[in-house]
């Protein structure tokens, strides 16, 4: 017995002279003590967890060569061999911060983004279709956000001092070419692309990333939705004509087509116009979209527009307001765009596509007929990936090539013609550097090959986001973008200089919950206009001595929180701008430019009515204009713009809506500017007369049926 204890004894002293005690501290980049972090010696029992201080003790019986492991929520692990044969170790652990997607800074100067449901979402389909005045036209919508411009006779997007022509629409990063309908002189035109089309909107009013280009002010950046999940039918009947749509899903794919027949004349009947209109618009309008999956990760996705789009009126002498000349138009428009994703590990992607435009106008003034056309092809590929846990890396190419011809045909007189073609190829590559989940900085660069002017041009862009908190974040980009000039002086002069602007903003915005604001104030810088002597029509000396700048501050507010069933959002934007361009004597202020713009949205579901009401209002100090009658340039003021809109969506069947929209409520005499005789009369002065409205109000009804499986599906977020 007592051998037995004896080598019992043996035993239990050499376990404990085995025994290995490990101490140490664990701490961040920053030489902070993090505390309640787990240290295990992998594959066993033997840890411990960090004090307040980050400290940590523990002691085990391990020996030879293990892996100790120390782990905390928010950082990488921390891996390290040790040789446990009873000596004392002490351990220092940095731990690295790990870059968590969900939790990581965004950049969000100068953007609008309402995309992948995991982030955070300004305006989507349904905002956009339900936004009352809007009539769910994208450009409606976005127009009550800051940064905007209201130029009710154009309806398209005027961002910062830049006019319409500087915003560019790109559909899955393609380019398209005039992505707006006709319209008749002095009468706002519509996006030709509905909401319900794109399951993300990026509305970049500044600072956007080095894969766009050709887009001096402004990228609205639309994803087209992915395949369909359920067959359905959908039919409209409109107070201005009616629409029938077809959606037919199948396990991997869909194809959907819609066919939409409008009709203004009867309703302009019924209307007085404040313009004398012979044959009031009329259109056609085919949509058709195709979606398939190919493998386990690939999408293809084949996208359609085709329009044809009629109209006649007459235009009065201001001098003599019962000689008039008749003007007819009609537009002939097709869009494709094809579309490829794929993952090609786990760590890249690749992305790309082309897309056609064909545009075709035929207008007759009076004896002159003008045929405008112009078409276009966009290709490009897109390589997305992750370099390392904290450098995400896109880089891609791309080549726009384009025809333009305009031929003038006048009685007893030649044909003339303007004509060019251009050729842009691209190459971008940007990366997104996480220094830790409160800061990110995207470096990128876009280098530009144009045929036109026979240069080769490199614009770096710089965005850089800190977050302050939880909830809040600042954000700084700068960016030089070009853009080829407008067709209207190409045509005439084809070597001309792109024209050229540089983008500075500060960013500040902060989300809890369901409210989000933003703050933010930029300047702009505008090189190489396009200038000229003479008049609009006979332009000469034409150059690229232009230039200019804007600047201002912007504010969003959106709350869909504090009162249930409701939601609304307010804008404000102040803008200082001047520009010496065009045939401009001076550096002034541009007529399409507004010093204040506001905006109020407010939507509310009533539930026990069945119905979601909604009102907008829009505010727009006034506009300059020049009067030839007096002595200084654009010095006149139009009135302010004030427009007080309506919706109402009833649903007396989950799958039946009846739909009412009314604009400009109060009936305001909105006026956008004065045009002017070209000679002064008798006593010296120029005759004039007010650009309004077409009319005071504009009424919208529609019944939308949707006939599928589910009878709780409806059309309420394509209005």
């Amino acid at each position: 017995m007592r051998l037995f204890y004896t080598v019992l004894l043996l035993i239990t002293l050499s376990s404990a002279l085995a025994q290995t005690r490990l101490t140490g501290r664990v701490t961040d980049r920053q030489g902070n003590g993090i505390p309640l972090a787990n240290v295990i010696l992998a594959d066993t029992y033997d840890g411990a967890t960090t004090d307040n201080a980050g400290m940590f003790a523990f002691e085990t019986f391990e020996t030879g060569t293990q892996k100790l492991v120390i782990r905390f929520v928010g950082y990488k692990d921390f891996e390290q061999a040790v040789i446990l044969g009873g000596k004392p170790l002490v351990i220092q652990a940095t731990l690295e911060e790990a870059i968590n997607e969900l939790d990581a800074v965004e950049i969000t100067a100068g953007s609008f983004m309402a995309s992948d449901e995991s982030r955070r979402t300004v305006l989507k389909a349904i905002d956009i279709a339900t936004t009352a005045g809007a009539t769910a036209d994208i450009a409606g919508a976005l127009n009550t956000l800051p940064g905007t411009q209201k130029v009710g006779e154009s309806g398209r997007l005027f961002v910062r001092g830049g006019d319409g022509n500087e915003t560019k629409t790109f559909i899955d990063g393609m380019l398209v070419l005039d992505a707006y309908g006709p319209a008749a002189p002095n009468t706002p035109s519509r996006g030709r692309f509905l909401p319900f089309m794109f399951k993300g909107t990026s509305f970049s009013t500044g600072g956007y990333s080095a894969e766009y280009g050709q887009a001096l002010s402004s990228a609205l950046v639309l994803d087209s939705r992915d395949k369909a999940e359920m067959t359905r039918t959908d039919i409209g009947l409109l107070s201005v004509g009616g629409d029938v749509a077809h959606t037919q899903a199948w396990e991997r794919g869909s194809i959907a087509g819609k066919l939409q027949y409008t009709n203004i004349r009867p309703y302009f009947g019924l209307i007085n116009q404040e313009i004398d209109w012979k044959t009031p618009p009329a259109s056609w309008e085919g949509v058709g979209a195709f979606r398939h999956q190919v493998g386990k990760t690939g999408m293809v996705k084949v996208y359609g527009n085709m329009s044809r789009t009629d109209f006649s009126l007459y235009q009065h002498d201001i001098d003599n307001p019962a000689s008039r000349v008749a003007y007819a138009l009609q537009n002939d428009y097709r869009y494709i765009n094809g579309f490829y994703k794929d993952v090609l590990s786990e760590r890249w992607t690749v992305r790309g596509g082309a897309a056609y435009t064909y545009q075709r106008n035929d207008a007759h003034t009076g004896t002159t007929a003008t045929l405008e056309t112009e078409e276009g092809i966009h290709a490009k590929t897109v390589f997305e990936g992750t370099l390392t846990d904290k450098i995400e890396l896109k880089t891609g190419a791309e080549v726009l090539q384009r025809h333009y011809r305009q031929d003038i045909r006048t009685a007893d007189m030649p044909t003339g013609v303007r004509a060019f073609d251009e050729t842009c190829a691209a190459v971008f590559a940007e990366a997104d550097v996480y220094t830790s989940n409160r800061f990110v900085t995207r470096a990128g660069v876009r280098g530009e090959y144009n045929t036109l002017t026979d240069k080769t041009s490199v614009d770096p862009r710089v965005s850089m986001a800190y977050k302050t908190g939880k909830v809040g974040q600042v954000s700084l980009a700068y960016g030089i973008f070009r853009q080829t000039a407008n067709n209207t002086w190409v045509r005439l002069q084809s070597d001309l200089e792109a024209e050229k602007a540089e983008h500075y903003i500060l960013n500040y915005q902060r989300i809890t919950g369901g409210r989000t604001l933003r703050v933010e104030t930029y300047y702009k810088r505008y090189r190489d206009l396009v200038k000229y002597t003479g008049t609009a029509d006979e332009p000469i000396l034409l150059n690229n001595t232009g230039h200019g700048y804007a600047q201002g501050v912007e504010l969003f507010w959106r709350d869909n929180e504090t009162v249930r069933g409701v939601d609304y959002w307010v804008s404000y934007s102040y803008l200082d701008t001047r520009r010496n361009y065009l045939n401009y004597p001076a550096s002034s202020m541009p007529a399409f430019a507004s010093r204040h713009n506001a905006s109020l949205v407010v939507k509310y579901f009533i539930e026990p009515l069945k119905s979601q009401v909604g009102t907008t209002y829009s505010y727009t100090s006034g506009r300059p204009y020049d009067n030839p009658n007096q002595a200084s340039f654009n010095n006149g003021r139009t009135p302010y713009y004030s427009d007080l809109s309506l919706n109402w969506s009833y649903l007396p069947k989950p799958y039946l809506i009846v739909y009412l929209s009314c604009t400009n409520v109060l009936g305001r005499d909105n006026i956008f500017g004065y045009t002017y005789s070209d000679t002064p009369g008798t006593d010296g002065l120029y005759n004039s007369r007010p650009v309004r409205q077409a009319a005071p109000r504009f009424l919208f009804v529609g019944i939308f049926l949707t006939l599928s499986k589910d009878r709780l599906v409806n059309q309420l977020p394509t209005l």
